[in-house]
């Protein structure tokens, strides 16, 4: 039985890689089973088995949900252009839509959002977390640094990030309180990664890949791929799926924290360093990389954001 569902988990996850990497794309019910080896009226029922919303109830919440962290990231961003680049070529279907989701009309949740964003910022100025970045220019790696006087934080850098092939087990719900599905997602990859002598690879890399905005999707739908540096070659199997993460610029953020210090440092990258720099979150997941780990509670994660350049 555990063998016949992870067949379908891994052919739905194709599907789900595949809508992400084509998000504006006018998707037809042929064209997404053809990707799996279901008929189109069995993968149509097994989809909504599996994900809980019908193929195309899917698309359309996900291309809503990166419409709203787009505004929120870009506020001066014309709508039009937002709408076109994930798949709504009309401005009143992607409106109609839009409300219909979020209660609220594109505007008016724009609105809303920039003004809970000057409250936030107003915030954090006056509670900020020990220290600010000071910026500086690393000539050697021709590169823009930030040090900061945080003790969780040792380096901030962006930088530019090799395309990684993994290996990935994928969670639905929410990102936090949900260490028993964490624990078992995170032994199956390894014991998976054991198998196939993944772990024996000196560049070997351990992640966890955050899909969504957690500020916009709703708690239940959100995405987390646990995940494994791979060679190219390498097959998977069963419910273990392989994409690649592109290569970029990054914000990079290496920290030595305990479990509770998380939320605090991803409060002060979107709170404090975003709002003090000249860069924005680009449309695309973000990451936190394990490094090798003493045998203490202080684990060593760099937090990853894929970057690009405010534009005036």
């Amino acid at each position: 039985m555990k063998k016949t569902q992870n067949y379908y988990v891994k052919n739905i996850n194709k599907v789900l890689d595949y809508i992400d990497v084509h998000i504006e794309h006018s998707f037809s019910l042929e064209e997404l089973a053809a990707i799996t080896s279901f008929s189109k009226f069995h993968f149509h029922r097994i989809f909504q088995s599996l994900i809980g919303e019908s193929v195309f109830q899917y698309i359309m919440r996900i291309r809503l949900e990166k419409c709203a962290s787009n505004m929120i990231l870009e506020p001066d961003r014309k709508l039009s252009n937002i709408a076109l680049q994930y798949g709504f070529s009309d401005l009143s279907i992607f409106s109609r839509h839009f409300k219909k989701h979020f209660n609220r009309s594109p505007s008016l949740f724009r609105d809303q959002s920039e003004k809970n964003s000057n409250n936030s910022q107003t915030d954090s100025n006056i509670q900020r977390i020990n220290g600010k970045a000071d910026l500086y220019f690393c000539s050697d790696l021709k590169t823009i640094k930030w040090t900061n006087y945080m003790e969780i934080i040792k380096n901030v850098e962006v930088q530019h990030l090799s395309e990684m092939t993994v290996a990935y087990v994928r969670n639905f719900g929410p990102y936090v309180g949900k260490s028993f599905s964490y624990e078992k997602s995170r032994n199956d990859l390894f014991a998976w990664s054991a198998a196939k002598g993944v772990m024996q690879d000196p560049n070997f890399k351990y992640l966890i890949l955050y899909h969504d905005n957690p500020n916009v999707a709703l708690n239940d739908n959100l995405r987390m791929s646990l995940c494994v540096t791979i060679s190219d070659d390498t097959e998977t199997d069963g419910a273990i799926g392989k994409m690649k993460i592109n290569a970029g610029m990054y914000l990079v953020c290496d920290c030595e924290l305990s479990a509770p210090d998380f939320g605090k440092v991803w409060e002060w990258i979107y709170g404090e360093w975003f709002p003090n720099n000249h860069y924005i979150p680009d449309d695309s997941p973000y990451f936190e990389l394990y490094k090798e780990q003493p045998e203490t509670e202080i684990l060593k994660v760099s937090f990853c954001i894929p970057v690009k350049i405010k534009t005036l």
